[in-house]
C-alpha cells in the first residue's frame, strides 16, 4: 500500500497512476454533496455555485431524483429503444408538453448537437448541407460538435475537421452573408455560456428567426446550458419568444444523471427515420426516471420563481463592484447564468474563492462564470457573492 497524507492524497496516486491525463484537475477529491454544498475527502465544506459544470441543476443528490433513480433501479435499469419504456414515454411528454413537437434522447450535449444536425441535413432538400455557428459558442467534443464549436483553441491538432461549417459573429449583417442555397441550418445557444455569458440583444434571435425563414433553412438552439429551467422560463427560447425548429437538452436535464434529448417541430421528425440515427443508451429508465423527478421538483418547487428572485439578488450584489473595482469590466445576469467580466486573468480568482470555500469557474480568461442550483437560497447567494467580492477587493489591491 502507498504512504499517502490524506484520502485526498490517495485519490490523486490512483489517478497518476491508472488515469489518462486529459483533464487539467484541481487537487480537491469530492466525495459528498447536498443542496449547494459539496465536501472534499479530508472534510472540507465548499458553496458550490457552479455545481456539475452547470449539471447539477438541483444541487448535490436532490432527494425526488435520489428516491427516482433507487426505485427505477431496483424494477428495470436499460432497454434497448427497440422497446418501449415507460419512463421514456412518461419524459418526452414532460418536456413536449412545456414546449412543442417530439423527442429524442441520447446521453449527452455533444450526442444531442450531433442529432440535432443530422436532423437538419436529413430533413432539408438534398444539397443543403451548410452549418453556420457562432464564433465563441460551444457545443460539444464530438468531431462534428467540435467542428460546429467556433473557437480555434478546440481545433488544435484535429484538423481536418468537418466540411459545411461556417462561422459568424454575434452579428445578423454577418449571417445574411453567409447563409446561401446550400444552408441547413442556424445553430446558436441562446446565451452562451462558455464563451463567457454573452446574453444577445432583444430583437437578435427573432431576427434570426426570420433569416432562416426566408432562406428555408432550420433554426437550432443550444439549450443544453440554458435549457431546463436555468433562464426562469422552461426553455430559453421561450424567454425571447423565439420558436426554433429544434432545441437540444443536456447537462441538468436529468438533475445530474447523465442525459441528452433534442425536441423538435412535429412535421420534422418524420426525417429522423429507423436506421438514420441512434442512442444505445439515450432515454434509459435510469435516466429518464431521473429526468421527470428533475422536471416535477422544478414545477412544484415553483423554481422559475426562485430563479427570477435569486437573479435579482446576484445582480443587485455584485452590480456595484463595476463603479467600486477598476479590475471589474463588466456583470451579465441572465436567470441562473452569471458572469462577470474583469480586466485581468480570472482564473487567480477562482484559485483564491476555492482556497475560502467557495467554487466558481473562470471561462474566456476574463470571466468569472456561474451556473448555480435553480434552488439556491438567498442565504447561499449572498454568502457567495460576500466571498467573491473580498478576493476581488485583495486582488484589486494588488493590481494597482
Amino acid at each position: 500500500m502507498p504512504t499517502v497524507e490524506s484520502p485526498t492524497a490517495a485519490t490523486i496516486e490512483q489517478f497518476d497512476q491508472f488515469v489518462i491525463p486529459n483533464y487539467p484537475r484541481f487537487p480537491v477529491a469530492l466525495v459528498r454533496g447536498e443542496g449547494s454544498h459539496v465536501w472534499d475527502a479530508d472534510g472540507k465544506r465548499y458553496l458550490d455555485l457552479f455545481p456539475g459544470w452547470g449539471c447539477n441543476i438541483l444541487g448535490y443528490s436532490p432527494p425526488r431524483v435520489v428516491q427516482a433513480i433507487q426505485e427505477q433501479a431496483a424494477k428495470l435499469i436499460h432497454v434497448p429503444n427497440t422497446w418501449y419504456i415507460e419512463a421514456q414515454g412518461e419524459f418526452a411528454e414532460f418536456l413536449c408538453s412545456r414546449s412543442f413537437g417530439k423527442a429524442f434522447f441520447c446521453n449527452s450535449g455533444a450526442e444531442a448537437a450531433e442529432a440535432a444536425m443530422k436532423l437538419a441535413r436529413l430533413h432539408t432538400p438534398k444539397g443543403r448541407y451548410k452549418i453556420i455557428t457562432f464564433e465563441k459558442g460551444f457545443h460539444g467534443r464530438t468531431m462534428a460538435a467540435v467542428t460546429a464549436t467556433a473557437q480555434p483553441k478546440y481545433h488544435e491538432g484535429l484538423e481536418p475537421l468537418m466540411p459545411g461549417f461556417l462561422y459568424a459573429p454575434r452579428d445578423l449583417d454577418a449571417v445574411r452573408e453567409l447563409v446561401d442555397e446550400e444552408t441547413a441550418a442556424i445553430v446558436i445557444e441562446p446565451v452562451q455560456g462558455e464563451g463567457g455569458v454573452n446574453i444577445p440583444t432583444d430583437d437578435f434571435l427573432a431576427e434570426l428567426r426570420e433569416i432562416a425563414d426566408e432562406n428555408g433553412c432550420l433554426l437550432i438552439f443550444d439549450e443544453v446550458q440554458t435549457g431546463m429551467g436555468r433562464l426562469g422560463t422552461w426553455f430559453g427560447y421561450q424567454k425571447w419568444s423565439v420558436e426554433p425548429d429544434i432545441f437540444t437538452l443536456a447537462k441538468g436535464v436529468a438533475g445530474g444523471v447523465a442525459c441528452g434529448a433534442i425536441v423538435c417541430k412535429d412535421e420534422i421528425a418524420p426525417s429522423l427515420r429507423p436506421g438514420m440515427h441512434a442512442s444505445t443508451f439515450g432515454g434509459n429508465p435510469l435516466a429518464m426516471a431521473a429526468g421527470v423527478a428533475t422536471g416535477q421538483t422544478i414545477e412544484e418547487d415553483n423554481l422559475l420563481e426562485n430563479v427570477a428572485e435569486m437573479a435579482e439578488r446576484f445582480r443587485s450584489n455584485l452590480l456595484p463592484l463595476v463603479d467600486e473595482l477598476p479590475i471589474v469590466r463588466e456583470l451579465r445576469v441572465c436567470g441562473m447564468m452569471v458572469g462577470l467580466e474583469l480586466l485581468v486573468p480570472a482564473k487567480p480568482i477562482m484559485l483564491a474563492c476555492m482556497e475560502r470555500g467557495l467554487i466558481v469557474n473562470a471561462t474566456q480568461d476574463v470571466v468569472v462564470r456561474l451556473l448555480p442550483a435553480l434552488n439556491v437560497t438567498a442565504a447561499e447567494v449572498d454568502e457567495g457573492c460576500e466571498i467573491l467580492t473580498a478576493v476581488l477587493r485583495e486582488h484589486a489591491e494588488t493590481a494597482e
